[in-house]
Order: structure tokens, then sequence, then C-alpha cells
């Protein structure tokens, strides 16, 4: 299968290189391709540059955002939350009727950390994300556990573990639970209901970076008991 995936960051290439091993044809997006193969810095949480990972990845290509939209059948959005809105608006004409995966959260950094959010309670990243697009299948997932985790969940209790899905479409989110078991082995996933559901598992992520300071390790996760 054909799949963009939208930012060279951690998330990204996370999935990138999962779905290069599985033999997908994975193409990633990013605004300026040649600002993003010159950054010679690592982040700020110490990933080395996007070249230097990419030396290791080399079957992953990379193009602009409107390219990797216009490669993939299914589509990540792994870009930044604060700035997705904008650009995912850009490619609308492209992301039209494709599923769009969106692992992003709202998370403000202007007043350190912990970070809060930019939205809550009555809206939701995934809602707006859906209304900027409103032709193609938004399915929120994954954002609620590390990008370690996303992938590879039987890291953490063999699996035994929680994910949850949001979207209106149902096609598209029977499709994207095929993809987290198939692909990825999420063995637990809980299908929350439409993309106003998204607001629930986009307010998890206050808990979760204070659970990630108490814990000091990101491999953790929701486990729902009833």
């Amino acid at each position: 299968m054909k799949i963009g995936i939208l930012g060279t960051g951690m998330v990204g290439r996370s999935h990138a290189e999962k779905l290069a091993v599985l033999r997908h044809e994975v193409m990633m997006g990013t605004r300026d391709v040649a600002k993003t193969l010159a950054m010679s810095e690592p982040d700020a949480i110490g990933n080395p540059p996007f070249s230097v990972w990419h030396k290791d990845h080399t079957g992953v290509k990379l193009g602009a955002l409107a390219e990797a939209a216009v490669h993939g059948e299914i589509i990540f959005n792994a870009l930044n939350g604060e700035a997705a809105v904008e650009a995912l608006k850009k490619l609308e004409s492209v992301l039209d009727a494709k599923t769009l995966i969106d692992i992003t959260n709202p998370l403000d950094f202007s007043k350190g950390m912990p970070p809060s959010l930019i939205v809550s309670n009555t809206d939701s990243l995934g809602e707006q994300i859906q209304r900027a697009l409103p032709r193609a299948k938004v399915v929120k997932t994954l954002n609620t556990v590390n990008a370690l985790l996303q992938v590879n969940p039987r890291q953490l209790a063999d699996g035994d573990h929680d994910i949850f899905v949001s979207g209106n479409d149902v096609s598209a989110k029977a499709q994207v639970i095929r993809i987290l078991k198939d692909s990825y082995g999420w063995k637990n996933i809980i299908d929350l209901g439409d993309i106003t559901t998204a607001r629930g598992a986009e307010m998890l992520l206050p808990m979760w970076v204070r659970l990630w300071n108490t814990l000091q390790t990101p491999l953790f996760n929701f486990r729902i008991v009833k």
C-alpha cells in the first residue's frame, strides 16, 4: 500500500520505519525539503536530524507535504498540533475522500512545561481537522501513547492495554482498526464513537504528561477494566 506520512519528527519516523519494514511504499512529507535535509542538530529531545535518520531508512521517500499527500492511499497526520489545521487545509483537494489517521495533540508549550491544550472541552483538534477537510475521513487514534508504543504495543505488558479510535466514517474506522491490529499488533481497541469523542482522547494528555514526569518513562498506557 502507498502511505503518506505528514511530518518528519519522532512520531512520523516511527510509523515510517515500521510501515517500510512491512513493505509498504512510504513517503514522508515536510514543509521545506531542503531545510529538513540541511538540519544538522538533534531536536529538543535529542533525536538525530532527519538526514542522519534517513541514511538508515533509504527506502522511505521524502517530499513536500503535497507530494506525500498525493502519494498516499492512506495518510498519517504527524504534524505539530498547533500548525496542523492550517497546513492540512492547504491540502484539502488532495486529501479528498482519503482516510486521514490523526495522531496529533493540541499541545501548547508557549508557557513551558507541562503543556496545556490549545483546544478542549467543547472542541478538539480532531474535529477542527475534520471541519477543515469535510470530504476526508478523519480517524483520531494513537495520540494517547508514546510513538514507540504506537507502532509496537507489545513492548508493554505484551500488548494488554488499550487504544482508542474516533471518527465519523464507519468504513474508515474499520480500515484503521485493521491497520492497528494487523500492522502494529494492537489487541485492545475501543471505538469511542464519532469525531467529537476525540475531545476525551486529547484531554488525556495533561494526565499523560504528568504520569511521564512521575514514572520517568514514556512506556506506559491505560488499561480499561469493566
